[in-house]
């Protein structure tokens, strides 16, 4: 399933010191949600020099959290339309972002929200997207994605832990 996203984030947490996991998405819309569940398992599991954050539907809120933690590091988990199949997880890097290239339910586009940590830290940035099958109202991941999840948090803490 991910695979090739296992072996992505491994090349690039390469040389990571202070990371950031930030958890974007709605825990009412379903899918959505899946950023933060990820972030949510993660607590407790992962080294010191990681800093995780539940940034809902405002990351924004987050930049100066962010910008004193000083990372070397900053990787965004989402949920995003990009025409996969559901619970399909594939890594972006942040520069490659445009507008269009991922719908997603937040206010504030994402390539500006990297835009601004990249000039304030000067850290590597990439966006973790997961396909959903469903963003309407309701709690619980559907089950794809609530798969996809699991694996991703195994990987991050091998990767972090």
């Amino acid at each position: 399933m991910a695979g090739s996203v296992e072996k992505e984030l491994k090349i690039w947490f390469k040389g990571a010191g202070r990371v950031v996991v930030a958890g974007i998405g709605n825990p009412i819309r379903k899918d959505d949600y899946v950023g933060l569940k990820i972030v949510e398992t993660l607590k407790g599991k992962l080294a010191e020099t990681i800093l995780l954050l539940e940034a809902e539907t405002v990351p924004e809120s987050y930049l100066s959290e962010i910008e004193e933690f000083r990372p070397s590091h900053v990787l965004l988990i989402d949920a995003a339309f990009l025409g996969l199949k559901p619970g399909k997880a594939t890594l972006v890097d942040a520069e490659k972002i445009t507008d269009t290239s991922a719908v997603t339910t937040h206010l504030l586009p994402l390539r500006v929200f990297c835009e601004f940590i990249k000039q304030t830290t000067r850290a590597k940035i990439a966006l973790l997207l997961i396909e959903p099958r469903c963003i309407e109202f309701g709690e619980g991941l559907t089950a794809k994605v609530q798969t996809s999840a699991d694996h991703l948090v195994k990987v991050l803490v091998d990767l972090l832990g």
